[in-house]
Parts: C-alpha cells; structure tokens; sequence
C-alpha cells in the first residue's frame, strides 16, 4: 500500500492566478477560498508548525505531493475519474485515491493545529 499524500490546493499555478492568491489573500483574507493555503502559509514563508510537520511525515516515511487544482486535474485525469472540491488532502493507494480531509473539513479549520491533529 502506498503512503503517498497529495495536498490540492484550490487555486492554479499559472503565474497571473499566483498574483492574484498572494493580493487577495492580503487584502481580503476572510473571502480567500483556498482553506489549505491559508492554514499552511503565511503572506510570504510556509508556516513554521507546518514546516516542522510536514518533516516529520517524510521522516516517517510518507511521500507527499502538492499541486495546484490544475496540476493534479492533469496528472490524474487519466488515471482517476473523481470530481473533487478543492482544497483537498487525498491519499493514494495501490487502486485508488481516498478522501483524507475533505474541501468542508479544511475549510472550518481555523488553525494550522487542526490540520496536524487531523493528520496525526
């Protein structure tokens, strides 16, 4: 079974919609829609409790992947035909992937302390 984590993060990577994240997660944080960017970065460096965490899972012996919602939709189109609302924390496993921390459980966290006592 594999221990493969994929974090999906609702916005794209295209350089214009990384400018607009960044504002408006400055300007109007409460309406930023991506719960997971929020929880595990600040305006400019990731989250330092999160940091530390997310070591410690590769320390564990987890393989993680982050991606942006257009990223992942490219890479597992072919692979799995699930429709998700992002941001998402999946798993994958030898068949398939999994809902570890759906799109409405990220967004009523409000700390990053949740996220990690969700995933420990």
């Amino acid at each position: 079974m594999s221990n493969k984590i994929l974090f999906i993060y609702n916005a794209n990577s295209d350089a214009g919609s990384k400018m607009l994240d960044f504002a408006h997660k400055i300007v109007s944080p409460d309406t930023y829609d991506c719960a997971l960017c929020t929880l595990t970065f600040g305006n400019f460096t990731e989250n330092k409790q999160w940091t530390a965490f997310r070591e410690s899972l590769l320390a564990q012996g987890y393989e993680l992947e982050f991606f942006h919602k257009d990223e992942f939709q490219k890479k597992y189109k072919s692979k799995f035909g699930h429709k998700y609302t992002y941001p998402i924390i999946l798993v994958e496993t030898d068949y398939d992937l999994e809902v570890l921390v759906s799109a409405e459980k990220l967004n009523a966290m409000e700390t990053v302390e949740e996220l990690i006592a969700t995933l420990s």
